[in-house]
C-alpha cells in the first residue's frame, strides 16, 4: 500500500489542478450606448450597442460588438420563435407607435428591456443553437443578409462571416468610447477571437468581405417592411 500512495497522491493533485484550470463558462452581454441615427431627418431612429464577451464554445468570436435597432430585435424574436418550436421566447419591451427620439426615459426603459431579453436568450441552449442569433450578435449583417447566409445563399458561411467581422476591427471601433473614424479602424491591427475548432480568419476567402461591410442604406432597404410601420424603431 505504501508504494501506491505517492502515485495516488500525484493523480489526486493532477485532477485538482485540472479542475482549477477549467474556467467556469460564462456569457456576458450588455446593451448600452443608445444613439440617434439620421438625427436631422424625419426617418431618425435609435440604435443600441450590443457588447458580448464569453468563454463558451457556443460562440465563434469570444468578444464582439455590434449596433442594432429595435426593429431588428423584433425580427430576431420572430426567427427564434419559429425555430424553437414550443419553447417560449422571452418578451421584448413593448412597441410604441409614436415616441420622440429625445425621450430619454423611454429610451432607457427600452434599453433595459432589450438587455433583459438578450440575457435570457443567451442562457437558453435551444436559442444558442440558432445561427441567426450568432450572426445578429457577432456581425453587422442586415436581417435579410443573415437569412441568406443561414440558407446558404451568401458567398460565405456563418463561421466565416463572424470571423471576418471580428478580424475587421469594426466591432472594436464601436466599443471605443466616442467611436472611431474609418481611418483609425484601418490603422489598427486586426484582433482575432476564434474558437479552437474554427479556421484562422487570415486564411478565409476575401469574397466574404463584401457581405460583412454593410452600408446603412442597404441595411435599411432590407428592413424597410418593419420600419414603414414605425420609422423610429
Amino acid at each position: 500500500m505504501s508504494l501506491c500512495l505517492p502515485r495516488y497522491q500525484d493523480c489526486s493533485r493532477m485532477i485538482t489542478n485540472q479542475e482549477q484550470e477549467q474556467e467556469e463558462e460564462f456569457i456576458a452581454v450588455r446593451v448600452q450606448d443608445p444613439r440617434i441615427q439620421n438625427k436631422e431627418s424625419w426617418y431618425s431612429y435609435v440604435d443600441f450597442k450590443i457588447f458580448l464577451h464569453s468563454n463558451s464554445k457556443a460562440f465563434t468570436a469570444k468578444t464582439s460588438c455590434v449596433r442594432r435597432r429595435y426593429s431588428e430585435f423584433v425580427w430576431l424574436k420572430k426567427k427564434l420563435q419559429k425555430n424553437s418550436g414550443l419553447v417560449p421566447v422571452p418578451e421584448l419591451p413593448p412597441k410604441t407607435p409614436f415616441f420622440s427620439v429625445g425621450n430619454e426615459d423611454f429610451i432607457e426603459k427600452r434599453r433595459q428591456g432589450l438587455q433583459q431579453f438578450l440575457e435570457k436568450v443567451v442562457n437558453r441552449t435551444v436559442f444558442l443553437s440558432d445561427s441567426q442569433l450568432h450572426l445578429f450578435l457577432q456581425t453587422q449583417l442586415s436581417p435579410a443578409q443573415i437569412e441568406a447566409c443561414v440558407q446558404g445563399h451568401a458567398p460565405c458561411s456563418v463561421t466565416t462571416a463572424i470571423l471576418r467581422y471580428a478580424s475587421s476591427n469594426q466591432g472594436w471601433a464601436q466599443e471605443e468610447e466616442g467611436g472611431a473614424s474609418e481611418e483609425d479602424c484601418k490603422r489598427n491591427l486586426p484582433v482575432f477571437y476564434e474558437s479552437p475548432d474554427s479556421p484562422t480568419p487570415r486564411h478565409q476567402p476575401s469574397e466574404c468581405e463584401s457581405s460583412s461591410e454593410i452600408s446603412l442604406a442597404e441595411s435599411d432597404a432590407h428592413t424597410g417592411s418593419d420600419d414603414q410601420s414605425d420609422s423610429r424603431d
